[in-house]
């Protein structure tokens, strides 16, 4: 497993979207002028120097995947923030330099579907609005339902609001607690596709559990979501052994530990961020046992085959697990 690559930006500017939502806009530092490419639903992951020690942080872009001059991201303040978007919104000023991760994707568009639905939920819509960019760039057809508490709540309705009235598009915006609305459809909206639709999800696990249950009768191929938080506990019950292959280091991985906890304390630390599972940045090759997987990257046949895991909260069902590391 090699170390993410990493690069140095500029925050060119921040901007206001809601009470608890900032923008920014991120640009290469001189002498470059270009970043690298992404495409749509791709993140990036910010190494943050906060009060509270080195944190990393995963964010999507949300501009153009053609735009090679900046990536910009929405960050939610989280009232149970560990620490990573209170840093954010509270330490970080126009000017500041960054260090950030390459782009990856763990929420590809498929440039080849004939429609696109698109589902957000409060942040939810960052990674869907760099989607809408590239459907618009390729003349597919797309419908967004975006969902949340008030108006006051939804972001970059006025970048959204370009779309209104274009022919193939179509933002239906659904403010749950504003008097005489009501919470989205989401069985409606998969009984009501356009013929051979992919829809794409993402926002609070209560609407990714509700979106799971409404698709459940369609092709898993159509299926396309992202998590920002966990859906389960972390694998801590221990009781198995890890051997790593390269540097042969055998060691047993103990109750209320992850394998992660436990690399950290041996100094062999792959690339992490998110410690639950969403974000894909610790995912280790896995050469003999089966795995138990807790992660929201892999899809169904990712995790039968076997081979990989995230070493962040997946644990292990045999008693041997053999790593890449």
């Amino acid at each position: 497993m090699t170390q993410t690559p990493t690069l140095q930006v500029r925050i060119r500017s921040i901007t206001f979207e809601t009470d608890s939502i900032l923008g920014f806009e991120l640009v290469p530092l001189p002498p470059a002028q270009q970043l690298p490419a992404f495409t749509a639903g791709a993140h990036i992951d910010l190494h943050l120097d906060t009060a509270g020690g080195p944190l990393v942080r995963s964010y999507s872009l949300l501009n153009n995947p053609a735009e090679t001059h900046r990536y910009c991201i929405g960050v939610h303040r989280d009232p149970n923030s560990r620490g990573g978007s209170r840093h954010m919104h509270e330490a970080l000023r126009p000017g500041s330099v960054l260090t950030i991760g390459e782009p990856r994707n763990n929420f590809p568009l498929d440039e080849s579907a004939p429609f696109n639905v698109f589902i957000a939920g409060g942040i939810g819509i960052t990674p869907v609005l760099g989607m809408i960019e590239r459907s618009q760039a390729l003349g597919t057809p797309w419908r967004l339902h975006y969902a949340a508490r008030t108006r006051q709540h939804a972001a970059f309705l006025g970048r959204l609001s370009r779309y209104q009235g274009c022919a193939g598009t179509e933002v239906l915006l659904n403010f749950d607690q504003e008097p005489g609305s009501r919470m989205l459809d989401l069985e409606r909206i998969a009984s009501e596709l356009p013929d051979g639709a992919h829809l794409y999800c993402c926002g609070p696990l209560p609407m990714l559990e509700a979106y799971e249950r409404a698709t459940a009768h369609l092709p898993p191929e159509r299926v396309h979501r992202e998590y920002f938080a966990a859906k389960e506990a972390a694998a801590t019950a221990g009781g198995f052994t890890v051997t790593l292959s390269r540097s042969g280091k055998t060691f047993d991985v103990p109750a209320g530990k992850s394998i992660l906890d436990c690399l950290i304390d041996l100094h062999v630390e792959p690339p992490f961020s998110c410690r639950e599972g969403v974000c894909g940045t610790c995912e280790v090759r896995v050469l003999e046992g089966v795995p138990d997987h807790r992660d929201l990257v892999l899809t169904d046949a990712e995790r039968a085959a076997g081979d990989r895991m995230m070493v962040c909260c997946s644990g292990a069902k045999s008693p041997r697990l053999v790593l890449d590391l």
